[in-house]
């Protein structure tokens, strides 16, 4: 039975053909070609919606743009429009979670497309504050991007929304969990002796990308600014050409399939070995490390184009150290040693890993240096305040260092080792001093505790519940970067990973 006033087309089209026949007197089979004809032509809004209406995955492509036939054959087992099977140690199938189960509403595998909807939302991504039309990047490895102010420009800045990154986990979202002011998304860092970018163009950094492997590897500052990164590239991936899968939180993963590219982050909160390795059970008290193991983790990083190390913030807990002893069995065989004695070996072992294991021909390597806490206001002359909460500004007009509590030998170290790598160039990224200016910058309450955004209650005690560690997003991290940004894209591609190792 046809719809209500709409004329039933199968009956249409039968007569259609018998007065045909009568009034020509066509061969059947013509009069049949006829009738088939007039179907599908009726029905062809029906079955345009049968043939498209299809999960997300199973509209991407096999592989991204060309890569040359090494990246394609490397990124295989990343990039399939089969059910994914990604593979842990020992070739073993790994569970893995699209970002989408996990921070977003489920949304139906199938729904007829909306052309409109889809055309009026790539031209808002291209439209996008983060977006600069094909802007070259050229910031001398001569300017120090370290020193400099930080200036209010309301303009530029986010460079992207908040509410636009699907990305984004809660711990970071400081707006939707109850932040009203947002002035701290709009300060732009301004170096002293030359420029950065004014905005990130993420289709001219993709396509520096194509074909690579972007890496950042550490603690959850790194996770910070993993996040940052995949936003900031986001308006260069075209709907339904991307997805996150989580391989149980040691490893995130963007995988850009038109650009056969993956922005990626690596649980590794000491870089070596520890019994806090894993993500999902690291509130440790006793937290031990080996100082010279390391090949559990580093097995993952090799054959990546550009690696973004880290480590810092799980050191501050106490001023000595465990250590598993050379001869030790088990995480309870150890040793206490001093905190700034551990660090070192544990960066000689980074050190030399990249040394024997990195081809500075093929990959970049960047060490990021430490990220401030805001836990005494007093520091930057507010007494009465209460670790980072209610902060609104960025210290201002302040000359010399804030005394924050920052470890500086931990700092060096870090630096140093970074020159320590030998024959593969390190550039170590100074965001230490610039970062300590940005009291206003941290998620405070406005963020989550054991996987709940943190209640009215909890929110007015932010002596007890404030996080003066992790950073808002958009925010702090965004420009980390684009300090980023701008060094990888001011080397020729073919001289990039060879660049002679500084401070950014």
């Amino acid at each position: 039975m046809g719809l209500p006033g709409r004329r039933n087309p199968l009956l249409s089209a039968r007569r259609a053909a018998a007065s045909l026949r009568r009034s020509r007197r066509l061969p059947v089979y013509v009069a049949a070609v006829f009738f088939v004809a007039s179907v599908l032509l009726m029905f062809r809004d029906e079955i345009l919606y049968l043939t498209t209406a299809r999960s997300p995955s199973s509209s991407l492509p096999t592989t991204g743009g060309s890569a040359g036939g090494a990246g394609l054959a490397r990124r295989e087992e990343l990039v399939s429009v089969n059910k994914p099977v990604l593979l842990g140690h020992g070739g073993k199938p790994e569970k893995h979670h699209s970002v989408t189960e996990r921070h977003r509403p489920k949304v139906s595998a199938k729904r007829r497309p909306n052309k409109k909807a889809a055309k009026a939302a790539r031209k808002k991504f291209m439209a996008s504050p983060a977006v600069a039309a094909g802007a070259e990047v050229n910031v001398p490895e001569t300017c120090n991007l370290s020193k400099g102010k930080w200036v209010f420009d309301n303009a530029t800045y986010p460079l992207y929304r908040e509410q636009e990154c699907e990305y984004l986990t809660a711990q970071v979202t400081c707006t939707r969990n109850g932040r009203r002011d947002d002035g701290y998304q709009k300060w732009r860092w301004q170096p002293r002796d030359c420029d950065l970018p004014l905005a990130f163009d993420a289709r001219l950094f993709m396509e520096r990308l194509r074909g690579k492997r972007l890496m950042f590897v550490g603690d959850s500052l790194n996770r910070n600014q993993w996040e940052s990164m995949v936003c900031l590239v986001r308006p260069a991936l075209s709907p339904g050409k991307s997805y996150v899968t989580w391989w149980d939180g040691q490893r995130v993963v963007l995988h850009a399939w038109e650009y056969n590219a993956t922005v990626e982050f690596y649980w590794a909160p000491f870089l070596v070995e520890s019994n806090s390795d894993d993500p999902k059970a690291h509130s440790i008290r006793d937290r031990v490390i080996k100082p010279e193991a390391i090949a559990a983790h580093a097995g993952d990083w090799v054959g990546v184009d550009y690696l973004v190390f880290n480590t810092y913030i799980w050191w501050m807990n106490t001023v000595n150290m465990k250590v598993v002893r050379p001869t030790g069995k088990t995480w309870e065989e150890y040793d206490e040693v001093g905190r700034i004695e551990a660090y070192r070996r544990v960066l000689d072992t980074w050190a030399t890993w990249v040394n024997d294991n990195v081809d500075p021909a093929r990959t970049s390597v960047f060490f990021m240096s430490v990220s401030p806490l805001h836990i005494s206001p007093e520091a930057w002359g507010n007494p009465g305040g209460v670790r980072c909460a209610k902060e609104d500004a960025p210290v201002q007009n302040w000359h010399g260092p804030l005394w924050l509590g920052t470890d500086w030998d931990m700092f060096r170290a870090a630096r140093n080792a970074s020159r320590a790598a030998g024959r593969v160039p390190v550039t170590f990224v100074d965001v230490t001093a610039m970062s300590e200016l940005r009291k206003d910058g941290h998620t405070s309450v406005h963020t989550i505790r054991q996987g709940r955004v943190l209640t009215p209650e909890q929110q007015a005690d932010p002596a007890t519940y404030a996080d003066c560690i992790h950073w808002c997003l958009p925010g702090v991290p965004d420009v980390w970067n684009l300090m980023l940004y701008a060094r990888i894209l001011s080397r020729p591609p073919a001289a990039a990973a060879a660049a002679a190792g500084h401070v950014a």
